[in-house]
């Protein structure tokens, strides 16, 4: 939710800065959304915890507009990181699942789209992420599962324009800094799997 984020638990995380503890009453999630526009509530953790999360989330998603997508965290030979640079921040390549297809096939299929690469390997999920989002004026909830992928080489990236990406690179693990600095919360937590 912009840059806020709602974090659903069964137990008391460790290392949360600014939470805002909230009850089952308040999970609203287009309401929270709005609420993450304003100054007050940007960069703000709210936190519920319950013994049967997954029931209370599972209760969440039958409420809400879904969006289906997939992606990958792209490493090459070399030990470099496939980075996007799209609306003025870094990002994954990732993109919409289209109808009968699968999560799996959808991921390399927007990575090459996006990047204008060839994926050599398709590893295992790394984790599914959820954002919230105005599409043509209705609150939409987007799920994208996102995978280990490799190339063989550096291949020559080619960024896809006419899906707003203005920039592809290869980035080592020392330089993702950068990526941290300028990229959303989500992003954030898939680079913290990079060993």
């Amino acid at each position: 939710m912009n840059e806020s984020q709602l974090i659903l638990a069964d137990f008391l995380p460790k290392k949360l800065t600014s939470v805002q503890t909230i009850g089952l009453q308040d999970i609203d999630l287009e309401k929270l959304f709005q609420a993450s526009k304003t100054k007050v509530a940007k960069d703000v953790t709210y936190l519920y915890i319950h013994p049967d999360i997954e029931r209370v989330f599972k209760g969440l998603l039958q409420k809400i507009n879904i969006i289906k997508a997939a992606g990958g965290l792209v490493k090459n030979s070399e030990g470099a990181y496939l980075f996007i640079h799209r609306l003025g921040k870094w990002d994954l390549p990732k993109g919409k699942v289209e109808e009968n297809e699968k999560m799996r096939e959808a991921a390399v299929r927007e990575v090459e789209e996006e990047c204008g690469i060839e994926i050599d390997y398709l590893g295992p999920k790394l984790c599914t992420t959820y954002h919230t989002y105005i599409m043509r004026g209705k609150f939409t909830l987007k799920q994208t599962n996102w995978y280990e992928m490799g190339v063989n080489k550096v291949p020559k990236l080619v960024p896809q324009t006419e899906e707003d990406i203005t920039d592809a690179k290869w980035l080592s693990a020392e330089e993702l800094d950068k990526v941290r600095e300028n990229t959303y919360p989500l992003i954030t937590e898939i680079i913290r799997k990079i060993k």
